[in-house]
């Protein structure tokens, strides 16, 4: 059975528990990256489900262009078939752009992501 994480940080994450169990698929749900983290070096997921935030302010340390960078390097070494597929405000998908430059990314959805086309990446 696949196994997917979804990182739910905003209240804008959209709700694609049912599409998955449709699937055939597992989902775990963490809303902490510290947890996601510790689950990843404990069993690796075949998807990540997470919302893209860019870091305006540059509040990750200079060096990393969004909230998901961290976890992007962690999946190089501890689940590099992982897929991963963030959700982006039309006004961030350019930013989206320079993250698929660093790291390979299965998909972006702009909000408000619709559940067929999250099923036809996760067919894909």
């Amino acid at each position: 059975m696949p196994l997917i994480y979804s990182i739910i940080e905003t209240a804008a994450h959209p709700n694609f528990s049912s599409l998955y169990r449709q699937l055939g698929m597992e989902e775990q749900r963490f809303t902490n990256m510290r947890k996601v983290m510790a689950a990843l070096k404990k069993q690796a997921p075949d998807y990540i489900v997470a919302e893209f935030i860019y870091g305006y302010s540059n509040n990750y340390a200079g060096v990393n262009i969004s909230n998901l960078d961290v976890l992007l390097y962690s999946l190089q070494k501890y689940a590099p078939q992982c897929r991963v597929i963030v959700f982006c405000d039309k006004e961030e998908q350019e930013h989206t752009d320079k993250l698929r430059e660093i790291f390979p990314l299965h998909g972006v959805l702009l909000r408000p992501a619709r559940a067929p086309d999250m099923k036809a990446l996760l067919s894909a």
